[in-house]
């Protein structure tokens, strides 16, 4: 692989991951009630356990939330 292209695609997953972890927090202190009632009432070992996912999926996380937030019916 060309080292400018892997360069690159690690800025991309580095900056998804800051992003991500952002995210996180937002998601941790507001959003998690909001999707999931019973996850809402989950421990701070839950929380941690699930945050490297949050990570990962904050794209697809944060559209649930925007259209719970409007809303619409998360799909």
């Amino acid at each position: 692989m060309d080292p400018a292209i892997a360069h690159a695609l690690l800025g991309f997953l580095a900056l998804h991951a800051a992003a991500g972890a952002l995210f996180a927090v937002a998601f941790h202190w507001r959003g998690l009630a909001r999707l999931d009632a019973a996850a809402a009432e989950g421990s701070v070992g839950f929380r941690l356990l699930v945050t490297p996912g949050v990570i990962a999926l904050w794209p697809l996380l944060a559209r649930r939330w925007w259209a719970a937030a409007r809303g619409g019916a998360p799909s």
